[in-house]
């Protein structure tokens, strides 16, 4: 998510899904007005995704074949064996963000994200959002609130989690891109 943001704030680019696609990445289909667009944004995640130590593989494809656009579109599955989402799209209703800030915990381990989300609504005035499961015993919380909430919470949680599980990420957006509130999950 922290690549996505980065990447839709680089350049005018529309996000059309994220995909887990095992081994802990995630692939991210972006469309553009043109290649520069693209490149533009792509050049961001690939640096931020090297930031983060991950290796990226990007891709441009220059022209689509036609009915590749059904390759994002139908149902997003919930996958069976861990309870999450197989695909994120963005929800097709028009959705603001109204400009509070999100905070995304990640943890390994049930313990560690339920002690980490007690403690973030108990510290701050924020609102939870959303869990996403990933697999692996991967989990992802999503709050909201003003920014400086929002810090305070990811923090706390953060702290938290150290005694329970693995933390994975803990990161604060202020002002996210409108198409990532369009992806978040609903409670």
């Amino acid at each position: 998510m922290m690549v996505t943001e980065l990447m839709l704030k680089a350049a005018d680019v529309t996000l059309l899904g994220l995909e887990p696609i095992g081994d802990e990445r995630v692939l991210i289909r972006l469309q553009g007005s043109g290649p520069a667009d693209l490149n533009s944004a792509i050049a961001v995640g690939v640096s931020e995704a090297q930031r983060m130590g991950v290796e990226p593989v990007a891709t441009l494809l220059p022209s689509l074949a036609p009915g590749i656009d059904q390759l994002n579109s139908g149902p997003v599955t919930i996958n069976a064996l861990y309870g999450g989402r197989d695909e994120i799209r963005p929800d097709p209703s028009p959705m603001k963000t109204n400009n509070k800030a999100i905070g995304i915990l990640e943890t390994q381990g049930l313990a560690a994200i339920l002690e980490a989300t007690d403690t973030m609504l108990k510290t701050a005035d924020v609102r939870l959002i959303g869990k996403e499961k990933i697999g692996a015993a991967y989990v992802t919380i999503i709050i909201e609130g003003d920014v400086a909430a929002v810090k305070a919470a990811i923090d706390a949680g953060a702290q938290a989690v150290s005694t329970l599980g693995k933390l994975i990420a803990a990161h604060v957006i202020a002002r996210p891109h409108d198409d990532m509130a369009r992806i978040m999950p609903k409670m």
